[in-house]
C-alpha cells in the first residue's frame, strides 16, 4: 500500500471534524429502552409458568408490546423490574422481591437516572395487590394505600425519566366477573364489583396518573368491564353479558383446576392488554 502524503492526510483529518454527523452515527446506534415496572401482569404471570420463578412468563404485556414497538424501533432493549405481589405500598418500601438498590421504585429510578435521553418508554401496572382480599369491605384500604402510595411513584419515576418520557400506567380489568355464574347471588356481587369497586377504583388510578404527567392504557375499557348491557352466545353457556365473557376468555378466572380460578390474564389477555398500552404510545 501506497504511503499517504502528510499534507493530504491533514486535509482529510480536517474534513472528517468538520463532517455533520450521518443519520446512522451517534444515538441511532445506542440502545434504546422499554422499561417495564410494576406488579405480576408486568411479568407476565400466568399459572402455566415456572412454579420456581413466581409464575413468570416471557407471554405477558411487556413482551407483546416491546414486540409492536420494535417494529419501528429496531435498536429497542426491554427491561423487566416487576415483582409479582408488588402493590403500591411495597413498591416504595421493598420488602416483596430483592433489588440492587433497595425497593422496586429505586431501582426503577436509578436505571431512569443512569439512561437519561435513551429511554423510550415506561409502562406501569400497579393497584391489584393494595387490596387485601377479593370482596367489597376490602375496597376501602386498598383505595387509602394507593392514595397514599402512587402518586410518590409516578412524581418519582417522572422525575428520574425526565419531562419528555411518555409514562403510561394502566387502568385494572375485573376477575370477579367470574362470580356470574354462582347463581343470582353471583350476578350480584359481579355487578357490584364493578359498580362498587372496580370502575371507581380504575377512575381514581387513572386520575393519579394523569394528575402525574403520566398517561393511561385503558385496560377497563378493552375488556369491556362495564358492559353487562351486551348479550353473547356461548357454546355451551348460554347468553351471557359481554364483560363477563371476556374475563373469561381473556383470564384464567373461570378456568378449572388446576390452572384456575387464577386473576392473571392469559397469553390473548395479555395481547389486549399490550394493545392498549400501545394505542396511548401510538405504536
Amino acid at each position: 500500500m501506497r504511503k499517504i502524503g502528510t499534507a493530504l492526510v491533514a486535509v482529510l483529518l480536517t474534513l472528517a471534524v468538520a463532517a455533520p454527523a450521518s443519520a446512522s452515527s451517534g444515538y441511532d446506534h445506542a440502545r434504546i429502552y422499554d422499561v417495564s415496572l410494576g406488579d405480576s401482569l408486568s411479568v407476565g404471570v400466568q399459572p402455566t409458568g415456572d412454579p420456581a420463578n413466581d409464575y413468570r412468563t416471557n407471554d405477558g404485556y411487556s413482551e407483546r408490546l416491546f414486540e409492536l414497538a420494535r417494529a419501528s424501533q429496531p435498536k429497542l432493549t426491554l427491561v423487566k423490574l416487576g415483582c409479582p405481589g408488588e402493590s403500591s405500598r411495597t413498591m416504595i418500601e421493598g420488602g416483596i422481591c430483592t433489588y440492587a438498590h433497595g425497593s422496586q421504585l429505586d431501582e426503577a429510578v436509578a436505571f431512569l437516572r443512569g439512561h437519561r435521553s435513551k429511554v423510550a418508554f415506561v409502562t406501569i401496572s400497579l393497584g391489584a395487590n393494595d387490596f387485601p382480599c377479593n370482596d367489597i369491605p376490602c375496597v376501602p384500604g386498598g383505595v387509602a394505600s394507593i392514595q397514599g402510595h402512587l402518586p410518590a411513584v409516578v412524581a418519582a419515576l417522572r422525575a428520574a425519566a425526565g419531562p419528555d418520557v411518555p409514562i403510561v400506567g394502566m387502568s385494572i380489568y375485573d376477575p370477579l366477573l367470574a362470580a356470574w355464574f354462582l347463581g343470582p347471588d353471583g350476578q350480584a356481587f359481579a355487578r357490584a364489583s364493578v359498580d362498587q369497586a372496580m370502575h371507581p377504583i380504575d377512575q381514581m388510578i387513572s386520575g393519579i396518573y394523569l394528575s402525574g404527567g403520566a398517561q393511561v392504557a385503558d385496560v377497563e375499557g378493552a375488556f369491556h368491564t362495564t358492559d353487562f348491557d351486551t348479550q353473547v352466545d356461548v357454546p355451551g353457556v348460554g347468553s351471557i353479558p359481554l364483560n363477563v365473557a371476556l374475563i373469561c376468555q381473556w383470564t384464567w378466572a373461570c378456568a378449572p383446576a388446576p390452572l384456575g380460578p387464577n386473576n392473571h390474564a392469559n397469553a390473548d389477555g395479555y395481547r389486549v392488554i399490550a394493545g392498549a398500552f400501545a394505542d396511548q404510545l401510538g405504536i
